[in-house]
């Protein structure tokens, strides 16, 4: 557990670092954006709907691709629904690329912390991976590269938002670093262990989102299961921030936010699987699938980061730091001048 601790040395809030949070956050929206989108093309089966890559229809400028519908030569890409999904998704992914190319060099750049460079150039290499992942699933045609290209685009989100607390003024400031001892140890063990729970419970919905032929009733049955797990480790990580930790603002704000998450994805998962199994010998999805299961895409992703930040808080340590020799306050008298 020690290695995971960070230090609790308060690094200076400036303008630059406030322009990089907000950055940040832009990064943070648009990649929600991006994942709802992605939620669309998993729920109407379109992930095939564009059969080439990195090439559109042969074509490689991003808005005219080289569709051409023989019914209707007046068609464009965009009036199809399947192909506006799939497209439109690579255009997202696009643009999150390009915002993490700048954040990471911003970061290198100008953050003082070799931690967080190299955090920089994670999530850099995480989106360049979850792109050739995205292609490799269209090429080879594989489903359990799309478990693995949505698995992966939670781990990039949950960081992604990790770099934006990073460059906060709380986290910058150290105002929200708990105390060392047993309670802030037990809160860590808990927020990691909830952190865990829930991207196994993010497997399981990829399992039964990507099923090829329907969903198996076992995973079902597992997912459901492992939801309950989940709420029971939420709760106990929130009754121990309220318990221990009643005057860390931070803490409890990331505990109401996550409790908030997971109370509305319990719902969100409830009606779907319920709509599920009424429209289970429907030919096609209806619109209230394709929502439900969407947003129960974007929640659990908001959910699993809610996590992620209140485990990081839960790690980082308010110790008494030592003063070092050379800033111990020593008054020195004065050297007696030469005429005393």
């Amino acid at each position: 557990m020690a290695r995971l601790r960070f230090d609790d040395q308060a690094y200076p809030v400036t303008p630059e670092t406030q322009w990089r949070y907000r950055f940040s956050i832009l990064a943070v929206i648009v990649c929600v954006a991006l994942i709802s989108w992605g939620g669309l093309v998993t729920s109407i089966d379109a992930g095939l709907a564009v059969p080439d890559w990195p090439a559109s229809f042969g074509s490689y400028d991003p808005f005219a691709t080289g569709f051409e519908d023989p019914a209707n030569p007046e068609s464009k890409w965009w009036h199809h629904l399947p192909i506006l999904a799939e497209h439109g998704h690579r255009l997202l992914g696009a643009l999150v690329g390009l915002l993490t190319v700048v954040l990471a060099l911003w970061i290198w750049r100008f953050d003082p912390r070799r931690w967080m460079r190299r955090l920089g150039f994670a999530a850099l290499g995480l989106v360049v991976l979850q792109g050739i992942l995205g292609g490799l699933r269209v090429i080879w045609v594989s489903l359990d590269l799309a478990v693995v290209h949505a698995l992966t685009a939670q781990l990039y989100f949950s960081l992604l938002v990790a770099l934006a607390l990073f460059t906060s003024k709380r986290w910058l400031r150290a105002e929200a670093a708990p105390a060392a001892g047993p309670d802030a140890k037990r809160l860590s063990v808990l927020a990691l262990a909830t952190v865990a729970a829930l991207y196994v419970q993010i497997i399981l919905g990829a399992l039964l989102r990507h099923p090829g032929e329907g969903v198996h009733i076992g995973f079902a049955v597992v997912h459901i299961t492992g939801a309950f797990v989940v709420l029971g480790l939420v709760l106990a990580t929130c009754s121990r921030v309220r318990q221990d930790f009643s005057e860390n603002r931070l803490l409890n704000r990331a505990a109401w936010i996550m409790l908030g998450a997971v109370a509305v994805q319990l719902m969100l998962g409830f009606t779907a699987f319920t709509v599920l199994l009424f429209e289970t010998r429907l030919a096609q999805r209806s619109t209230a699938q394709v929502v439900l299961n969407s947003v129960h895409l974007v929640v659990g992703a908001l959910l699993l980061a809610s996590a992620v930040c209140l485990a990081l808080l839960s790690l980082r340590r308010a110790t008494q730091r030592q003063p070092r020799p050379q800033e111990s306050l020593v008054v020195k008298e004065p050297m007696p001048s030469a005429g005393s």
